[in-house]
């Protein structure tokens, strides 16, 4: 090691840190048998993945089995924000021709579907607070910009707490205006992240747009992200879709379990927003998407035709048997921890979908996605024992929407937080309104009781 200490690389795993490393993945093995003995709820899931009850919530319900004779039956999968079929609630929307997040947002906050003059007042809040603190893309964004902009996300977040002079608050007034804040900065925070990623990273043009506070989330996304801020009509509607299908979805994914555990502490709401984008970051939860993509640049590469069902099966059996891809055995966006039949955010999206792979002239990718769509299921249940079904989940086309719509992989993620912030929000709320106790689950020691050992007698 160099006594210069500005000369030390910070990033770089030395000799010494591996024999360190190794070291502590011995001390923290544990026998998987041990599980089984004391009946450990591994991850809070019984042996046949199904959750286990952790809490109750107003805000949205994830539905996929029935119980009939006292059995658990798979059905199609169903999602409910408030008690409302999200599937009615996209259709209604449609239906108008209108943009829908603000609206969904102010349903999971206040257990209501707004009229008229409320969902236009609502929206002129949200459109007040869409503006930063001053020089704060400055000071903070556009210094030590992330590869992840994740991150960069997460710092922005905790950053804010010092321009809040109410900022340890966690009354519910103060909270909601805290929440609505976040809600509303998240597509600037994440877009002009990115840009200064892109500019002083990959040297390309920096574009920092001001927000528009005339038009809808979905349509500012798209407006502050491109350099000449024009988009279709279609294009802001299908991420519209995306945004009102990532919203919420339960409260025992990982992020709002998250948001659940932190709130119950007593935090702020800074801290709080930040450990679920933490959470989300990872890519068994909020990056999967991208992996999809992935997997089918590379699938586009190694098959000849796309419409070949043997050629597409003989892929896929290929990237189950761990020949093809990244070589783990798993069709990304196949699958889910709750949905067996059919996962209905993907259901819903999918002719968004199909309708914007044609305005692109994608017909024939979008084809080969729902080719894999179909075999996929069949291919997996010829290798692994099914418990409850697999079918694509939401992920499975997200990445292709927004890949279709220009957006830079690296926000793939960010959007899906842009989306949640607003069910975090209304978990968070609840959280506080309904439990005075901090959330601790129970862990069982594995490590024998051992005596004391003096220093000269240690080898």
């Amino acid at each position: 090691m160099s006594d210069n200490t500005n000369d030390f690389d910070y990033s770089a795993v030395t000799p010494e840190i591996r024999v360190l490393a190794e070291k502590a993945y011995q001390s923290t093995l544990i026998d998987s048998e041990l599980y089984k003995k004391w009946d450990v709820k591994r991850g809070l899931r019984d042996l046949k993945g199904k959750g286990v009850l952790a809490g109750l919530t107003h805000i949205s319900d994830v539905h996929a089995v029935d119980i009939i004779d006292g059995e658990s039956v798979p059905v199609d999968g169903t999602l409910r924000y408030r008690g409302y079929d999200v599937k009615d609630l996209v259709k209604g929307i449609s239906t108008r021709n209108d943009f829908g997040f603000e609206e969904i947002t102010y349903l999971l906050l206040f257990d209501k579907l707004p009229n008229r003059e409320e969902l236009a007042d609502f929206r002129k809040i949200l459109a007040r607070y869409r503006a930063l603190p001053k020089n704060f893309v400055r000071d903070v964004i556009m210094k030590a910009p992330s590869s992840n902009m994740m991150n960069t996300l997460a710092r922005s977040v905790l950053t804010l707490y010092s321009y809040d002079s109410a900022a340890e608050d966690i009354s519910v007034p103060n909270v909601l205006r805290q929440s609505l804040q976040l809600i509303s900065l998240f597509p600037m925070l994440s877009v002009y992240s990115y840009q200064a990623y892109a500019h002083y990273q990959k040297n390309e043009s920096l574009y920092i747009h001001m927000p528009n506070t005339e038009i809808s989330l979905a349509e500012n996304l798209l407006y502050i992200l491109r350099p000449d801020s024009s988009y279709s009509e279609l294009e802001a509607k299908v991420l519209d879709i995306a945004l009102i299908l990532h919203a919420d979805h339960g409260g025992g994914n990982n992020s709002t379990f998250t948001t659940h555990v932190v709130t119950s502490t007593g935090t702020d709401t800074y801290s709080s927003v930040a450990a679920s984008l933490g959470s989300l970051k990872g890519p068994r939860h909020g990056g999967a998407n991208v992996k999809v993509i992935e997997m089918f640049e590379d699938m586009k590469k190694k098959i000849r035709d796309w419409k070949d069902e043997e050629e597409v099966s003989r892929y896929l059996c290929d990237i189950l048997d761990k020949k093809e891809f990244d070589r783990n055995g798993l069709i990304y966006g196949v699958g889910h921890a709750v949905y067996s039949l059919s996962d209905p955010r993907e259901v819903i999206f999918k002719s968004f979908v199909e309708r914007l792979a044609h305005e692109k002239g994608l017909d024939d990718e979008f084809a080969l996605y729902d080719l894999v769509e179909r075999l996929s299921p069949k291919e997996i249940a010829k290798r692994r024992p099914i418990y409850k079904g697999v079918c694509a989940n939401v992920d499975f086309y997200s990445g292709f929407v927004y890949k279709m719509l220009d957006l830079p992989r690296e926000l793939y993620t960010p959007i899906f937080a842009c989306a949640r912030i607003s069910g975090w929000s209304a978990h968070r709320i609840e959280e506080l309104s309904n439990n005075g106790k901090i959330i601790r689950p129970a862990f069982k020691s594995a490590q024998p009781i051992r005596d004391y050992t003096p220093m000269e007698e240690r080898k």
